[in-house]
């Protein structure tokens, strides 16, 4: 069996391929983020290195030609995990699987949690709603400025944010606050993934957030693959949101990423790396910047814009690498609402040592990725999933 020294994981989050079986439970019957953004593009979705690694003879989608000859072994995913948010896809993907899924608050924050905040930090909240971050701050920047109260909002995720002029509240004091409201949300009455600050600068009309983003999430429940590979001495290079993710557990080197394009620029600079393990990639864009905000064809131009990207990665690969492309769940910009959507995942596995593609059977739980890791790595292998690398000589 072959073994790789290094292994290139990226997840395009919220990169849906149709309705997983269960999407009614989820209320997401008929979801299809990749097919529903193809057809909302002229001519369709213009992916060419995603197509020929064999993104379109996992299912037809249109303005991508199925390869007669596919470059990457190719199938789909299932979530097994009771959940359809980011932490609970790479979770599994690294292993675990969570029974009891993270809450979501679509009415605000309780009373009795927004008053423990104001009597801790001594400031007045404003807000408490879902929002767009970048609406929210332009709706109350201003009377946040005047009264110096905090811009407190969630989304369709698992997530208190807190937004903050810099000039107002510097960054340092925001970071005390967010840690302070990590803490109160511990609770199993509130069970929030994470918390998020989000600092902006600029003056009424022309707002802007600043790049002092910081995620405050739970940990993980249980060891994942990333921490028996950790203590294998063994390398977990981890790119954009991936160290968040995870409460920095099992990460030997992480790099924030601005947006997608820093986050390929990134991958790329570790294919210059000399290490033994895994690069792990997250592309958040498609999610926050798209996905969420149901604008369809801004999501299509950044699949575009990540294609034209893969070359110079599938150039610099080395014999010995592989490179493994997924989802962790998905976010059909044409459904209903601005949550995410219990879609099926794709699942391409390329290295140079493949003459040519083939179908893998349909994986039943995310966490068939970590196996795979573990397997190549002869580390521990994690309680959930089973590994496909013997498929993919």
């Amino acid at each position: 069996m072959k073994s790789f020294k290094r292994i290139f994981l990226v997840v395009m989050d919220s990169v849906g391929i149709g309705e997983a079986p269960d999407a009614e439970e989820f209320n997401d019957s008929g979801a299809d983020t990749l097919g529903h953004i193809a057809e909302h593009m002229e001519g369709g979705l213009k992916m060419p290195h995603m197509g020929e690694l064999g993104l379109s003879n996992i299912r037809p989608i249109k303005g991508i030609e199925k390869s007669e000859h596919p470059k990457a072994h190719y199938t789909t995913m299932v979530e097994a995990s009771n959940g359809k948010d980011t932490m609970t896809g790479h979770w599994e993907i690294m292993g675990l699987y969570i029974d009891k899924p993270f809450r979501t608050f679509p009415d605000g924050f309780p009373d009795e949690l927004l008053a423990e905040i104001k009597e801790k930090t001594g400031r007045g909240i404003l807000g408490n709603k879902p929002a767009s971050g970048t609406e929210i701050i332009e709706e109350l920047g201003e009377q946040h400025m005047e009264t110096g109260d905090l811009i407190i909002y969630t989304s369709a995720d698992s997530v208190l944010q807190i937004a903050a002029h810099e000039d107002i509240i510097p960054p340092e004091e925001l970071l005390e606050i967010c840690e302070i409201c990590r803490e109160l949300t511990l609770d199993e009455k509130y069970m929030v993934g994470r918390v998020i600050a989000r600092p902006f600068e600029g003056k009424p009309g022309a707002f802007e957030r600043t790049t002092n983003r910081h995620d405050y999430a739970l940990k993980p429940f249980g060891r994942t693959v990333m921490n028996e590979m950790a203590e294998a001495d063994l390398d977990v290079l981890a790119i954009g949101k991936i160290s968040d993710i995870y409460d920095g557990e099992g990460v030997t080197d992480a790099v924030r990423t601005k947006d997608n394009m820093d986050g390929m620029d990134q991958l790329a600079a570790s294919l210059e790396k000399d290490f033994t393990g895994i690069s792990f990639l997250n592309l958040v864009d498609f999610d926050a910047k798209f996905g969420h905000r149901r604008d369809p064809k801004g999501y299509g131009e950044a699949l575009q814009d990540y294609d034209q990207r893969l070359p110079e990665v599938l150039e610099n690969l080395s014999e010995d690498d592989l490179l493994l492309i997924t989802a962790d769940h998905g976010n059909d910009p044409t459904h209903h609402g601005t949550d995410h959507t219990r879609e099926l995942v794709p699942l391409l596995a390329y290295h140079k040592g493949i003459k040519e593609g083939k179908e893998l059977k349909q994986r039943q739980t995310f966490a068939d990725i970590g196996a795979t890791i573990a397997d190549n790595f002869s580390i521990k292998m994690p309680a959930h999933g089973t590994s496909f690398l013997k498929d993919i000589e």
